[in-house]
């Protein structure tokens, strides 16, 4: 049954991440973000997990949004396509589990215009990954 309200055209954003090394890729996401699987499936054809991530929303930017939001937390246009924008209580906790477990960090921690607190890593995969903590939580 349907998450969400009846009359909302779209209940549910997944998002569906193909990576070459499966385990290194759980291993990273779970114990890096401390996320236990909401869903697993081993069924001989291969496997997969579903990640409860809370909240789910799509931006959509054109290519001058993309520079501009590059330029503010890395100096410099950086990211791909598509760049996974995660908000945590605790963003220096977050991003030293994930260098902990195989991320690459492409820019250190800045305060965003508009107050929020932003770091840029890499996932083992080369998925660019922007942590953030709102201006109103403690750092």
């Amino acid at each position: 049954m349907p998450k969400g309200n009846p009359d909302r055209p779209v209940f549910e954003l997944r998002v569906a991440l193909t990576t070459v090394d499966y385990e290194r890729s759980v291993k990273f996401y779970c114990e890096g973000l401390g996320i236990e699987p909401a869903a697993i499936w081993n069924n001989g054809q291969g496997k997969a997990l579903i990640l409860d991530m809370g909240n789910a929303t799509l931006e959509l930017f054109d290519e001058a949004q993309a520079e501009t939001i590059d330029q503010i937390e890395t100096g410099k246009r950086v990211s791909g396509q598509i760049r996974f924008a995660l908000q945590v209580p605790d963003l220096k906790a977050a991003m030293d589990r994930l260098l902990a477990h195989g991320a690459t960090l492409v820019h250190s921690p800045v305060t965003t215009p508009w107050g929020d607190h932003n770091v840029r890593l890499q996932d083992p995969d080369g998925m660019q990954i922007t942590l953030f903590q709102g201006s109103e939580s403690n750092i």
